[in-house]
């Protein structure tokens, strides 16, 4: 099985299929259409309905090969890769019997995968590992998981004595920029329930995410000429800063971590007349990601007060919500995925996503959706990695999970 792991996923991470935000269209990119059309036709060679619709959506359907009456599952995982690191011509390089030690994924640019940086290495030592050249990243989030969905799925067509209900499996674009269920059709994909196979980590297993906004700051200062600016300018910069300013330090990305919140700031752009900051709003408690939101608001009041009114703006947009309020009215689906894992001798580590997948957005949608791990690591750079031993435990879940499914008593 390790042997078609690695060649669907060294297949698909040849594609370059990274989506854009600035983008208006969906998918965001035209290019993401090349795996996406080559899934379609791979699920199509398998025997199995399957379809690519207007917007991008690969659907298919595996039929039951029983009579019992079982819920209809569907796995999903996404096409694109990351805006933050080119995807483009990648060249990955396979390190097998990794013995713990530092690996030199680029001896021109001195690029080292060391376990001192990066001391999770240490739980591969034995284990095949791809990496990049260092030039761009690996495209493990998400062609991991998709190698891993249709292996499990081809697996399960050879081998007919699995007995199963009826399984969807679902391809989405553009979910690393916030877009990849916009125009998922949730009642024609007909799943119960669904799992994304777009976790990191061996046995991670989440259904609680991050609430999150998105939070633009525009400042409308007032240029005058230096030499005679005093009392009459406004150095919309400075004012920016000021507002940056009143946002808690211990509330930065790099400060938080398991349930903490954050405030991150991710872009900015300006002149003495205009500047524009932008962050992302983090919290998975409901009340503190509300509470986050006033509070920015009334940093750009107190600034107002200051320098005039209407000089700073505060504009939050919702994005997604934490799914643990929908997933936990159906909490068993949790459960059999953690059973499963332990059947296949994986230890599950059940814990917060600090971020969000398309299961989150479905999960709103009418589609309970948890996070299954697909095993890569240090995703979206250029020092990304997966163990493939990582990637066939994945596909066993996978498996396994559909079997549990089948013995139920519904």
């Amino acid at each position: 099985m390790k042997s078609e792991i690695k060649e669907r996923f060294f297949r698909y991470i040849k594609i370059d299929t990274m989506s854009d935000e600035n983008s208006e269209t969906f998918p965001s990119t035209k290019k993401q259409y090349d795996l996406l059309n080559l899934l379609n036709k791979e699920l199509k060679e398998f025997g199995l309905k399957s379809e690519i619709d207007e917007h991008g959506y690969v659907m298919a359907t595996l039929p039951a090969n029983t009579d019992k009456k079982i819920p209809v599952i569907g796995f999903i995982s996404h096409v694109d890769t990351s805006p933050d690191m080119s995807g483009e011509n990648v060249n990955p390089q396979v390190w097998e019997n990794y013995d713990g030690g530092d690996i030199t994924i680029n001896k021109e640019l001195k690029l080292v995968l060391s376990p001192e940086l990066f001391p999770d290495l240490k739980e591969y030592v034995g284990d095949t590992i791809i990496t990049t050249d260092g030039t761009t990243l690996l495209g493990a989030d998400d062609k991991a998981g998709i190698a891993e969905i249709m292996t499990a799925v081809k697996y399960l067509i050879d081998h007919p004595e699995i007995k199963h209900g009826e399984i969807k499996i679902g391809f989405t674009p553009d979910e690393e920029i916030g877009r990849g269920v916009d125009f998922f059709d949730v009642k024609k994909f007909g799943a119960q329930y669904a799992y994304t196979m777009d976790g990191s980590h061996v046995g991670e297993l989440e259904f609680e995410n991050f609430n999150a906004a998105k939070l633009t700051v525009t400042v409308q200062g007032r240029n005058v000429h230096p030499g005679y600016a005093k009392d009459k300018m406004l150095n919309s910069m400075l004012i920016a800063m000021e507002y940056n300013a009143l946002l808690p330090v211990n509330m930065r990305p790099e400060y938080t971590e398991g349930y903490d919140g954050f405030y991150h700031l991710i872009s900015m752009s300006g002149s003495v007349e205009n500047t524009t900051i932008t962050y992302i709003v983090r919290d998975h408690d409901r009340a503190k990601f509300e509470s986050k939101k006033v509070f920015a608001a009334e940093c750009a009041d107190f600034l107002n007060k200051r320098y005039g009114k209407e000089v700073v703006k505060a504009e939050l947009k919702d994005q997604y919500f934490n799914m643990r309020e929908k997933v936990e009215e159906v909490f068993h689906i949790v459960e059999i995925a953690e059973q499963a894992m332990i059947e296949v001798g994986i230890e599950p580590k059940i814990m917060p996503i600090r971020g969000g997948t398309d299961g989150s957005r479905l999960s709103y949608m009418g589609l309970p959706c948890p996070n299954i791990f697909a095993g890569g690591i240090n995703f979206h750079g250029k020092f990304e990695y997966v163990p493939l031993e990582s990637m066939e435990k994945a596909t066993n879940v996978i498996l396994k999970v559909v079997e549990l499914y089948a013995k139920k008593d519904w």
